[in-house]
This record gives structure tokens, C-alpha cells and sequence, in this order.
């Protein structure tokens, strides 16, 4: 199921393997986020949700810690549905991934460049709402 899963987003989202506990490295486009069958999770802080936008089918969750951060992403995971990353510039996805892919269980996807690199690309992030978490909106 793994294999399949990662078949498809390998063609998809143009994934690297960086790990063996099925974390992948990706430079998807805002279009291929957006339509890509994954769960998409937005870890920066409510701040900066503000200040640069955000994908609008982004769920946004901050990462200031693995335990807390896994409780609150539970009631948004489906069955087998891998987890894609982003965050600013791809630093903080590429440590949360780490940390988070072997509690999931499926594949993590960590958004290489985050929405600055997506922003360089002529991608315009929305405002982000309240019913995707964003808690001072």
C-alpha cells in the first residue's frame, strides 16, 4: 500500500526518500498541493499565518512540540493518507517530519523551500481563516 502510495506521489509531487521511515523531500507547485491526495499541514505560528498567507486547503497546526502537535493533527488524519509539511522556507518541516513520520505511520512529505519558495514562483498565499485552524484570524 506504502509502494502505491508513494508511486503516486512520487509522479505527483516529484519526491525524493531522504529516510527510511518514509520521509520525502518535495518543490511541489501551489497547483500540485492543492490537488495532490494528501493531508496538507501548515506548521508555522498563527503570526505568520497572518503576515504571508497560507494554502487555502492548508490545515493550520504549529509545531512548537511533537506530543501536542500529534494529539491536535489525530482528528484530521484518514486512513493511509500521506502527510505533507510546509512551513516558511522548509527548515522546520524538514526537523518536524523526522520526529513526527515514525508515530504516523505513513508517508511524511516535507514541502522543500516552504510558501517563500511557492511565493517565488508567482504562487499569491490567501488569507488564512478561522475554519482552518488559524486561531487570531
Amino acid at each position: 500500500m506504502f509502494r502505491l502510495i508513494a508511486s503516486l506521489l512520487a509522479t505527483v509531487l516529484l519526491i525524493t526518500p531522504v529516510a527510511a521511515q518514509q520521509v520525502y523531500t518535495a518543490q511541489p507547485s501551489a497547483q500540485q498541493l492543492q490537488e495532490a491526495p494528501v493531508l496538507l499541514v501548515d506548521i508555522r505560528q498563527p503570526h505568520e499565518w497572518v503576515e504571508t498567507g497560507v494554502l487555502p486547503n492548508a490545515i493550520l497546526l504549529p509545531f512548537n512540540d511533537p506530543a501536542s502537535f500529534l494529539k491536535a493533527l489525530q482528528p484530521h488524519l484518514q486512513a493511509g493518507q500521506p502527510v505533507a509539511l510546509i512551513c516558511r522556507t522548509g527548515n522546520r518541516t524538514a526537523r518536524a517530519a523526522q520526529i513526527i513520520a515514525p508515530e504516523l505511520g505513513v508517508p511524511v512529505i516535507d514541502v522543500a523551500g516552504g510558501i517563500f519558495r511557492l511565493m517565488g514562483a508567482g504562487y499569491t498565499p490567501a488569507q488564512p481563516t478561522r475554519a482552518q485552524g488559524c486561531t487570531i484570524c
